[in-house]
């Protein structure tokens, strides 16, 4: 299926440079048709979210990343990456089979245990004020604040 934005994507492919500089206005020309409104009043529009819209996952496939966004000069840098495809996890759904496992990212139980609370703390609890803090490190490390025999 194609839709408005994939001469973008052609352009781009064809660029012999990595950066390609661009105005909105010649993006425009390039579609053949007007950005939506957002493109001009939302930066993150432009950003490389491939569920963000349509549009970006063009410059995606294509190989390439927005950058350099100015949106007062309505001007924007695309850059090509090693990547040339959009990655089938945003475009496929996942494989059908029998039993479904949920992906998790391989991150997962990476922090697991490495919290640890003192007795009677309660994390629900308000943090103190920093005057609170003050006086109970005054009182902790009050042996190392005594005066000590003048030389």
């Amino acid at each position: 299926m194609t839709n408005k934005y994939d001469p973008l994507g052609e352009f781009l492919k064809a660029q012999p440079s990595h950066r390609v500089p661009l105005s909105f206005a010649e993006i425009e020309k390039i579609i053949g048709d007007r950005l939506p409104s957002s493109a001009y009043k939302h930066r993150p529009w432009w950003s490389n979210n491939p569920s963000n819209n349509v549009m970006t996952k063009v410059w995606i496939a294509a190989g390439f990343e927005s950058e350099q966004v100015d949106m007062e000069g309505q001007r924007l840098t695309f850059n090509r990456k090693h990547h040339t495809s959009v990655p089938a996890s945003i475009t496929a759904p996942p494989p059908q089979s029998g039993r479904q496992t949920p992906r998790r990212s391989p991150l997962f139980g990476a922090l697991k245990g490495t919290f640890t609370f003192d007795a009677g703390y309660d994390p629900k609890e308000p943090a103190l004020a920093a005057e609170e803090w003050v006086e109970i490190l005054k009182t902790k490390y009050e042996k190392y604040n005594r005066p000590g025999p003048k030389s």
